[in-house]
C-alpha cells in the first residue's frame, strides 16, 4: 500500500456522524457561551476526498471543508463556510491526534495564523482540542474549545 493509501486508511475512523461543542470564552467576538452542532464525514468522488459537512445555528457559520490525502502521507483540508470565508489547512491525523494548521497566505486575506488540536478519547468516541489564534506572529492565544462526540 502506498504513503496516500495509508492516509485514506486512517481517515475513515472520522467517517459518521458527530455531535459538536464549542465552548467560546467571554473574549470572543461571541462572547461566553457554549453550543452544539453537527458534523458529518463522508467519502465523495470515489473515495478520493473525505468530505465533511458542519451544521450550526448562527451566528456559527455552517461549513463544507474536502480533505485530501496527498502523496507522501500527509493531508490537505479546504475549508469553505456560508460566510464565504475559503481557507486552506495543513493537516495530520495519525489515529491518536488531529492537527489543522493555517500558518501562511491562502484564498482569504491572511491577518492572523490558526492551528487546531484535537486528542482522540473513549475508545475513538471523542475528539477533544481547541482552536488557537495568533494575529501578530508570535503570540497563540485561544480562540475556543471543540469537542466531537460521535453520535452513531
Amino acid at each position: 500500500m502506498s504513503d496516500r493509501d495509508d492516509a485514506r486508511a486512517r481517515l475513515e475512523f472520522f467517517v459518521g456522524d458527530w455531535t459538536t461543542e464549542a465552548t467560546f470564552p467571554a473574549d470572543s467576538p461571541l462572547g461566553a457561551v457554549t453550543g452544539t452542532a453537527q458534523s458529518s464525514f463522508e467519502w465523495t468522488l470515489d473515495g478520493a476526498f473525505l468530505v465533511q459537512r458542519s451544521h450550526a445555528e448562527p451566528p456559527v457559520p455552517r461549513g463544507l471543508m474536502l480533505v485530501d490525502a496527498l502523496d507522501d502521507g500527509s493531508y490537505t483540508q479546504h475549508y469553505f463556510d456560508s460566510r464565504g470565508v475559503v481557507r486552506l489547512y495543513a493537516m495530520t491525523f495519525d489515529g491518536a491526534r488531529w492537527t489543522l494548521t493555517r500558518e501562511g497566505p491562502d484564498f482569504s486575506p491572511f491577518d492572523f495564523a490558526q492551528r487546531f488540536a484535537a486528542t482522540v478519547e473513549d475508545g475513538g468516541r471523542t475528539m477533544r482540542g481547541a482552536w488557537e489564534m495568533c494575529e501578530d506572529g508570535t503570540t497563540w492565544r485561544k480562540d475556543f474549545d471543540l469537542v466531537y462526540s460521535r453520535a452513531d
